[in-house]
């Protein structure tokens, strides 16, 4: 008897050969990647410097999110094992038991000796300044903390580093667009064509909308300081410099705080009042007493929440988004194979686009909700005045 082939057999068979195929190259790509990467753990046990790579890696990732009192570019190891650090030095400036002593973080020289002043020994220790002998001993309790003498520091750091060429921008940029529009008749040129629109969408739609047209010029200044500041540095994170400012809890909250303070030293009448009674004359004063034990602490406390938020989600977004950027990179070294680590530089590309819309989201963010409890404290209750023109009239 004769086989007769149907038309619609032919494109089940090649499908089924697609996927026997597809199955075997993942199978073998598989068991090359883990062969690869078991082969890199192997190597990675053992080091030059004793520890393994995956070590290195969290260190490196923790060294680069804490600040710094000198202000490297990059390091590399030269073939005889010494480490090269390309950067240069920041003053030191300490005020200890015997008075202001100021240096050049060069006498550290990164951690790795003892900086000698007038006789006094200090040693840089994880990030921070200690006291010591001649030595460099560090005495631990029993918590494993150092209890050397720390002195008062007040050193210009990476991120004062950074602070300061971002308020210097920040003036240059806003002062020269302030000239083009005097030059030109109300019309910018130069690089404040790119800026204007992004001025007038705080003004229009952040600050207007939330304080009040009655208001809200008073607050334009820091509304507008804020938002460019946080972006400036949040991009500068994202650079080879190497910069984390706003992922440093000491930034933030001091960006915090500084929100807080002009919210309730700019507070109305109307605003404090609904802080201590909610309910208004809604409810006679034996009725509110119950409640008010709850409601009065309950209001006093998103006082303090609210900036709270602000400084957390900052704080919080930046760092992660340092510490997911900088591991993607660390796996290329991990794996070494031709899969994972352009798999990893690719992740890491990807995570660095979307970084850059979290840079200006994040700034976004903290001042539509600054310009938000700023408007609260601006709020005025009219109602009232208006319920009594009605009576009299």
């Amino acid at each position: 008897m004769a086989y007769i082939c149907t038309d619609f057999e032919r494109p089940i068979f090649l499908s089924e050969m697609r996927k026997t195929f597809f199955t075997r190259f993942l199978l073998v790509a598989a068991l090359f990647l883990s062969q690869t990467t078991f082969a890199s753990e192997k190597e990675n046990e053992h080091n030059e410097h004793g520890k393994d790579l995956k070590t290195e890696i969290k260190e490196y990732i923790a060294h680069h999110l804490q600040d710094a009192h000198d202000f490297s570019l990059f390091s590399y190891t030269k073939e005889n094992g010494e480490h090269k650090y390309v950067g240069f030095p920041l003053p030191i400036i300490l005020w200890d038991n015997n008075g202001l002593k100021v240096f050049s973080s060069s006498k550290f020289h990164h951690g790795e000796t003892l900086a000698e002043v007038d006789g006094n020994y200090y040693k840089l220790y994880h990030s921070k300044i200690y006291k010591t002998d001649a030595e460099g001993t560090i005495h631990y309790d029993e918590d494993h903390h150092a209890t050397n003498v720390k002195p008062l520091d007040f050193s210009i750091t990476k991120n004062v580093v950074m602070i300061i060429v971002t308020g210097l921008l920040m003036l240059w940029l806003f002062s020269s667009l302030a000239k083009s529009y005097g030059k030109n008749n109300g019309i910018p040129t130069g690089a404040g064509r790119f800026f204007e629109p992004i001025v007038l969408y705080i003004r229009d739609d952040i600050a207007r909308p939330n304080i009040g047209e009655k208001r809200y010029k008073k607050y334009m200044p820091f509304l507008l300081t804020i938002f460019f500041f946080i972006w400036f540095l949040n991009i500068f994170g994202l650079t080879p410099l190497g910069v984390n400012v706003t992922g440093n809890i000491a930034i933030t909250v001091s960006l915090a705080i500084m929100t807080f303070l002009i919210t309730n030293f700019t507070g109305t009448k109307d605003y404090w009042m609904h802080q201590f009674d909610p309910l208004g004359k809604s409810l006679p004063w034996y009725g509110k007493i119950p409640l008010y034990i709850i409601l009065v602490p309950i209001e006093l406390l998103g006082l303090i929440i609210k900036p709270f938020s602000l400084l957390i989600r900052l704080y919080a977004n930046m760092q992660a988004g340092h510490i997911v950027l900088m591991s993607l990179i660390g796996l290329m070294f991990i794996f070494k194979s031709w899969i994972g680590s352009p798999l990893s530089f690719g992740l890491a590309f990807a995570i660095s686009l979307i970084e850059v819309l979290v840079a200006l989201l994040q700034a976004y963010i903290f001042t539509m909700l600054s310009a938000l409890y700023f408007g609260f404290a601006s709020e005025e209750h009219e109602h009232d005045h208006e319920h009594e023109a009605e009576v009299a009239h």
